[in-house]
Parts: C-alpha cells; sequence; structure tokens
C-alpha cells in the first residue's frame, strides 16, 4: 500500500497532454500521407490542356504539338486541299463518314474539324502507334490522284488530309481526333471541348 497521496488533477493533465501530442503526431504523419494520393504537379501539367497560335501558320505548314506525351498534328490546310476533301476519294475510304467514333461530334464532318481550315489530329497511326510522315505535294506516289497525306512508313497505313485512313492498308481506323477549340481567331487549345470552355 501506497503512502503517497493521490494527485487527480496531475493525472488528468499529463492524461491530457499526452493525448495531444498523439494527436499532432498523428495529424503530422496523415497530412503528408494523404496528400501523396494526389497526383503529381508533372502529372497534372501531362494532362493539361496545351495552347498554340495558328495565327503564325503558313498555308500548308504542318507543327507538331505533344499532348498527354503525344504528338498532335496541326496542319493549316489550304484551298487546294479543302477542294479536294469536299470533291474527293471517299470511295477509296474505309470510313469516310467517320462512323467509328474517332472524333468529337462537333468534328464528324468532311474535314473532322471544327475550322475546316485546321487539322488537329493526334499523329499516332491507329495500327501499332507508329507516327505517320506528312506528306504534302507528294502523297500521289502512294495512292494515285491524292496530292497530300500522311504515310505511315512502317507498315504502309495511309491517311488523307482529314486523318481518313484509306481501304486496304493496316490501320483499322481513322486519326484520332483530340478534343480542341479556339479561343479568338487564332489561339487553339487542345484538350479541352468547345462546351467545356
Amino acid at each position: 500500500m501506497s503512502s503517497a497521496p493521490e494527485n487527480n488533477g496531475r493525472r488528468r493533465f499529463l492524461t491530457l497532454a499526452t493525448a495531444v501530442v498523439g494527436g499532432v503526431g498523428a495529424v503530422g504523419v496523415a497530412v503528408p500521407f494523404i496528400k501523396s494520393w494526389n497526383p503529381s504537379e508533372k502529372a497534372k501539367a501531362a494532362g493539361a490542356p496545351v495552347e498554340y497560335d495558328v495565327s503564325k501558320m503558313a498555308p500548308g505548314q504542318l507543327v507538331r504539338v505533344k499532348w498527354r506525351g503525344k504528338p498532335v498534328y496541326v496542319v493549316r490546310r489550304t484551298k487546294e486541299v479543302l477542294a479536294d476533301l469536299e470533291n474527293g476519294h471517299n470511295d477509296q475510304l474505309k470510313d469516310p463518314d467517320c462512323s467509328v467514333p474517332q472524333q468529337p461530334d462537333y468534328a464528324k464532318n468532311s474535314y473532322r474539324s471544327l475550322n475546316p481550315e485546321f487539322l488537329v489530329a493526334l499523329g499516332v497511326c491507329t495500327h501499332l502507334g507508329c507516327a505517320p510522315t506528312y506528306r504534302a505535294g507528294d502523297f500521289n506516289e502512294v495512292v494515285e490522284g491524292v496530292k497530300n497525306g500522311f504515310f505511315c512508313p512502317c507498315h504502309g497505313s495511309k491517311f488523307d488530309m482529314a486523318g481518313r485512313v484509306f481501304q486496304n492498308v493496316p490501320a483499322p481506323t481513322n486519326l484520332v481526333i483530340p478534343p480542341h477549340m479556339f479561343n479568338g481567331d487564332s489561339m487553339l487549345l487542345i484538350g479541352v471541348d468547345k462546351g467545356d470552355a
């Protein structure tokens, strides 16, 4: 039997102090742990929309823009190219009416774009993911009667200037058209649908 008097006030203080220190320690550990579940700034940037000023592009020029780690081909189509798409070669294409959903609804037209002057397409062949080569003026060497297009030298897939795939090639579908919109007349925003802005 102890002869020391009981000090309930001191016992309560020590219990409370221990609980507070333990709680602060738990919060100190939990906050960084929970923050680690959030995507990194690099990951957020990888999925972020990309802007490009198309006013600097010459007619017929192709520019490669990186979005989500993939190349996006932006081509300023000439009036001649647009006329070829209108009058053209639909009988040579696998999916001329874009029935396979490889593009947003607003790009389900013969130009496969929001603005007919600009093609915005992933520069990734739908066969095995190679990068098709832009052939301006000499595409008729691979498809008779068509002056401009994209040719995948790896396996021979061919796409027109709307990214539509020709028949009898390994690529099963048209090139993918990413969501995009124009902010004003010259600023192209890739990765955002016009309805999302």
